[in-house]
C-alpha cells in the first residue's frame, strides 16, 4: 500500500481518533480487560481531545494516509514532555505513534518518526522521550530499531488499571 504522510489540520481530530481507537483495539484486545480499552478510548481518543491538539500550537501531528483512497492508517504526535524522568531542557515527548497492523513492516513507522525528529530538530529539541508498556514487544523492537533506550519506569492508567510503561529517549539527531 502507497501511504503519504502530511501534517496534520484542524479538519483532522475525527481521523486521528478513529486511527488512535483502531489502534489501540488492535494491540490490546485480549489483553487488557475490553471495559478498560473502551474508557480509555472514550477518553483518550474522542475527537474532541484530538480537536484540542490541533489547537494548540505545543502539539504537531502527522497522519499517514492510504494514497488510494486516503483512508487514515496511522499518525504520530509531539508533545511537551509530561513523563516522570529527569527532563532536559529541550526534551520533547512522541505523546503517541500509531499504525495500523496491516501497514507495519513497511516504514510507515519509521517515516512518521523521521517526520517528528526533523520538527523535533528544527526546532532545537534535543532528546525524544515516550512511554511505551512494558510488554508490547512490537513496539519495544521498533523503538530500538529507532534508537531509543530506557531511562525510566512510570505507571500508567488504563480504565480502571494501572501497568507499567517503560520511558524510553533517543537524541533527536540520530
Amino acid at each position: 500500500m502507497d501511504i503519504d504522510i502530511r501534517p496534520c489540520g484542524p479538519g483532522d481530530a475525527a481521523a486521528l481518533a478513529l486511527v488512535g481507537r483502531a489502534t489501540f483495539l488492535e494491540s490490546y484486545a485480549g489483553v487488557l480487560l475490553a471495559a478498560d480499552i473502551f474508557a480509555h478510548c472514550e477518553h483518550q481518543h474522542d475527537p474532541a481531545r484530538y480537536a484540542a491538539w490541533l489547537a494548540d500550537p505545543a502539539h504537531r501531528l502527522w497522519l499517514a494516509e492510504a494514497r488510494v483512497g486516503g483512508a487514515p492508517v496511522g499518525y504520530v504526535m509531539l508533545s511537551p514532555p509530561d513523563l516522570p524522568v529527569g527532563l532536559q531542557p529541550g526534551d520533547v515527548e512522541v505523546k503517541r505513534i500509531y499504525v495500523l497492523h496491516r501497514c507495519h513492516g513497511g516504514g510507515v513507522g519509521a517515516r512518521l518518526m523521521a517526520a517528528a525528529a526533523e520538527t523535533a530538530q528544527a526546532a532545537g529539541a534535543g532528546r525524544l522521550l515516550l512511554g511505551v508498556k512494558r510488554d508490547n514487544t512490537l513496539a519495544l523492537a521498533f523503538y530500538a530499531r529507532q534508537g531509543f533506550e530506557m531511562i525510566g519506569v512510570r505507571r500508567f492508567r488504563v480504565g480502571a488499571n494501572e501497568y507499567d510503561d517503560l520511558v524510553l529517549a533517543r537524541a533527536v539527531g540520530i
